[in-house]
């Protein structure tokens, strides 16, 4: 069982400048195959952007998704853990937010992110969302 932040995380995280087009934030994702991306301006972190983001926040809203950024749509300030943290840190805290993902950073830089699943598939690999969370993704064509 894994005890620090560092041995569960994702890392190679995908990140899109503030002032990046939703499109272009939804093309990364889809290339990807993730439903969030960072938003950092240089090599600090200013947000995250998921796709139920894009969805309810500019799309539902009759926003054009070709002239409306990633900082207008995005998760401001998110919650962070470090690399360093306590797997027990990361769930008390998505717990407390009610988040999924937590940003991983050091020194406000992205490294990673770690989510709902890596918690589960760590702590409780028997649990139905850690086999979701180690399947593969659907494909368009199923």
């Amino acid at each position: 069982m894994a005890h620090l932040v560092r041995e569960v995380m994702t890392t190679g995280v995908a990140v899109v400048r503030p002032d990046a087009s939703l499109v272009e934030a939804a093309r990364l994702m889809r290339t990807q195959d993730i439903g969030d991306v960072l938003v950092a301006d240089g090599d600090l972190l200013v947000g995250v952007l998921t796709d139920r983001d894009i969805t309810v926040r500019a799309v539902a809203e009759g926003a054009d998704p070709l002239t409306v950024d990633a900082r207008a749509v995005c998760t401001p300030d998110p919650v962070c853990v470090s690399p360093d943290d306590a797997v027990s840190t990361a769930a008390d805290l998505m717990r407390r937010h009610a988040v999924r993902r937590l940003p991983v950073v050091a020194d406000g830089r992205p490294l990673g992110v770690v989510s709902l699943g890596d918690l589960a598939v760590s702590q409780e690999p028997g649990s139905v969302l850690a086999d979701i969370s180690r399947a593969a993704p659907d494909s368009e064509d199923d």
